[in-house]
């Protein structure tokens, strides 16, 4: 009975500091003294409490504003957001701070950080890619206007490497889908407008084996009075595909297109074993892939 008591008393005790200790912030948080919220929101934030760090630094910025103190409050209440991870909230913050102090000491992390929050926010290349441009567009004028902070130019270039391959990747597999409906005129259309509005394409070289492909399933479709011509379109897809990349892993297969279509405009004459044999497990492959 008397262990009971015990345990009653000593969980009691333990509630009534609890409360005691967020009375105490409670208390911080609606007050007006700016040094005590300013020492404590810092004393929270050095020791990893992002949380309430940030709710005493949201409260003393109308405090703050228009003293020489603001532009730190406001710098640390958005990294406040940003060390506990609410990067949407982290994101509207650093931008009113750039906005309101665009000369301040913390401008170039701020901008940076900014930036940080921008890309976790983007998303995968299946996805809407707006926020993509406009996490390139802010680290572009970030490089611009911050030529010398190189601790944050290498993270910079290699978010950019990644989202430009999603762009990249995003284009290249729309015009793809025409090649997956065997809508092949339009597939070819469609790859070669890719690599005429960005010839930097990163899939470049898929791009070009598919427009070969595309033209020469088109052309072995077609009716035999308009294959000529369109075998001589894949005979040019093919001579511009094997000049960029002689040594690609499609060479072999668009040469055994080349063959078939060399046959059929009758310029080979020779028994292809290769050609005939190996044609359908060629088909059966590309098709696999084209699925995935």
């Amino acid at each position: 009975m008397k262990m009971k008591s015990r345990t009653i008393v000593l969980t009691i005790a333990v509630l009534a500091s609890l409360a005691a200790c967020k009375s105490q912030f409670e208390t911080l948080l609606s007050s007006n003294d700016v040094d005590a919220k300013y020492k404590a929101a810092m004393d929270l934030f050095n020791n990893g409490k992002y949380l309430k760090a940030g709710q005493l630094f949201e409260s003393m910025a109308i405090l703050t504003d228009g003293t020489e103190r603001d532009d730190t409050v406001r710098y640390y209440w958005a990294l406040s957001n940003y060390r506990y991870k609410d990067y949407y909230t982290a994101e509207s913050n650093f931008a009113k701070f750039i906005e309101k102090y665009p000369q301040s000491p913390f401008s170039s992390d701020a901008r940076f950080l900014r930036i940080d929050c921008l890309y976790r926010a983007t998303l995968r290349w299946e996805l809407d890619q707006t926020p993509t441009k406009n996490c390139l567009a802010t680290i572009i004028t970030y490089e611009l206007e911050y030529p010398d902070a190189k601790e944050h130019l290498e993270a910079c270039a290699a978010m950019k490497k990644d989202l430009y391959d999603r762009l990249d990747r995003k284009e290249f597999e729309n015009a793809r889908l025409y090649y997956k409906m065997e809508d092949y005129l339009a597939a070819r259309v469609a790859l070669r407008n890719v690599l005429k509005d960005n010839a930097e394409n990163g899939y470049r070289e898929d791009i070009l084996y598919y427009t070969a492909m595309a033209s020469y399933h088109y052309a072995r479709l077609s009716v035999p009075a308009k294959q000529k011509e369109r075998y001589l379109v894949f005979v040019d897809d093919y001579l511009n595909f094997i000049g960029e990349y002689p040594e690609s892993k499609y060479r072999r297969e668009l040469d055994a297109m080349y063959r078939r279509s060399q046959r059929a405009l009758g310029r080979y004459d020779g028994v292809d074993e290769e050609l005939d044999l190996k044609e359908k497990d060629f088909e059966r492959e590309r098709k696999a892939m084209d699925k995935k």
